[in-house]
């Protein structure tokens, strides 16, 4: 009998791994659905089934936040700031900034020379950009950079060069006298200076484009009996118009932000020269604030408007070339 209480533990025992096999198996259950044992300390070990964050992707969020922080800092806190300073004393003052005279024919002028440049440089721009991509001359690798000249030239350096040829002492003057024309300190110096430096725009965004669709289009309207004139508006510039548009588009505001060839060039005489650029700079350092804010915030929205009408054809020239490949 005293072996009893020894089966009996013995017994109590098995019925114990029983026991201990049942809560095994009441316990049991899909592998990710098991609890995390606790540490020693009282602490849950890491789930090795949690997911790991990917260094490259906080790599990839800290750059798009560094990169908006930048253009935060650089160019949407300005320009809230502007808009903060236009509007301080509400709109009435700004209205009435903008009906001055002088501020009328600035803005005036800058339309109507912005309008020259992109007319004359969509033209001659269509022009290179067929020349560069259809043609082959000796040259032509000088002519591809010269175009670019104006992005490289600073636009200061642009007006003095205009007026070494046009200017009191320039070689031009004798025979520009003779005609009675007078290009500097006068409408035509600012516009020179504003085809300058907008020349490159429409070249660079049509010559793409043109190289993308080939010749093969032309070709066959050649082949169908088309003329050049036909064959370019019927086949070339349907292919070519978004590209043009937004070529349009930088040239447009790039000529309505034109500042320093104009006023090395124009003189910046007030009626006579005066761009509305040149308008904000005078006002500002003859300290009538609110004349300068109220025409460089009617600046910044006109370039605001370009931008979104740029982006808008961009697009556009992409799902073409895309179509296209």
């Amino acid at each position: 009998m005293p072996d009893s209480p020894g089966i009996g533990g013995r017994g109590s025992g098995v019925g114990g791994q029983g026991s201990g096999m049942g809560d095994r198996g009441a316990g049991a259950g899909p592998p990710h659905l098991q609890p995390i044992p606790p540490l020693g300390d009282g602490t849950s070990a890491p789930d090795p089934r949690s997911p790991i964050p990917d260094p490259r992707s906080l790599a990839q969020r800290g750059m798009i936040g560094g990169t908006w922080l930048y253009i935060g800092l650089l160019i949407l806190l300005p320009v809230a700031w502007l808009v903060r300073e236009t509007f301080r004393h509400g709109p009435g003052p700004v209205w009435e900034a903008l009906l001055a005279p002088e501020v009328r024919f600035a803005f005036w002028l800058t339309g109507m020379v912005s309008i020259v440049a992109v007319g004359v440089n969509t033209v001659f721009g269509i022009l290179l950009a067929w020349v560069l991509v259809r043609q082959r001359f000796a040259g032509k690798g000088l002519l591809n950079a010269v175009i670019d000249l104006p992005f490289a030239v600073s636009p200061v350096i642009a007006g003095y060069m205009l007026l070494l040829m046009f200017g009191a002492q320039g070689w031009m003057r004798a025979p520009l006298d003779a005609l009675g024309w007078r290009i500097a300190y006068a409408i035509p110096g600012v516009t020179l200076a504003t085809l300058f430096v907008s020349l490159p725009f429409v070249v660079r965004e049509v010559a793409p484009v043109l190289e993308e669709i080939g010749t093969d289009p032309e070709e066959a309207a050649a082949t169908l009996g088309a003329g050049p004139l036909t064959t370019f508006f019927r086949v070339t510039l349907p292919s070519i118009r978004w590209g043009l548009l937004y070529g349009v588009t930088l040239t447009l505001a790039r000529s309505f932000g034109e500042f320093g060839a104009a006023l090395v060039v124009g003189g910046n005489i007030a009626f006579q020269t005066q761009t509305a650029t040149q308008y904000v700079n005078e006002q500002y350092q003859v300290f009538n604030l609110q004349s300068a804010f109220a025409a460089a915030f009617v600046l910044a929205f006109v370039s605001f408007v370009t931008l979104l009408a740029s982006e808008l054809f961009r697009h556009k020239v992409q799902r073409d070339l895309g179509h296209a490949a």
